[in-house]
C-alpha cells in the first residue's frame, strides 16, 4: 500500500502522509476504513514507530484520520473535501508554473504542444 524511497531526499513522514493521500484519491483508501496500529505500519516498512506517529499526527491534523481510543485509527468520512483540496492545490501548482512560463514568451498553444 505505502510505497517508501528510503534514498529520496524527501522526509519519509512526509513521505508517508503523500502515499497515504494517493490511495485516499485512487479509492484505495475509503472512509471509515481502518488504518494500521503505528506499531504495525513501522515494522511493515521497516522504520521507526515515531516516524509513523509523526506521519499520523500530520494526518490528524490535516482532518485525514481520526484515532478513536482503544479502536484505531480510521479514515474520516471528510473525503470528498480532502480530495476536492488536493485538486484545487494542484491545479493552483500548474497555473502558476504556466503563468511563469507565458512570462518567459510561451504562449499557451505551445505551452499546450510541449505537454504533450
Amino acid at each position: 500500500m505505502i510505497d517508501i524511497d528510503y534514498q529520496s531526499r524527501t522526509p519519509i513522514y512526509v513521505q508517508i502522509v503523500n502515499e497515504i493521500e494517493k490511495c485516499i484519491i485512487h479509492g484505495k483508501l475509503k472512509p471509515e476504513d481502518q488504518m494500521p496500529s503505528i506499531r504495525e505500519l513501522a515494522s511493515e516498512l521497516g522504520i521507526n514507530p515515531n516516524t509513523v506517529k509523526k506521519s499520523y499526527s500530520e494526518l490528524e491534523n490535516k482532518n485525514i484520520i481520526k484515532s478513536i481510543s482503544t479502536k484505531g485509527t480510521f479514515i474520516t468520512s471528510k473525503i470528498e473535501e480532502i480530495v476536492e483540496e488536493k485538486i484545487n492545490t494542484s491545479f493552483g501548482v500548474i497555473q502558476k508554473e504556466i503563468d511563469e512560463l507565458k512570462m518567459l514568451g510561451f504562449t499557451l498553444d505551445e505551452i499546450r504542444e510541449r505537454i504533450k
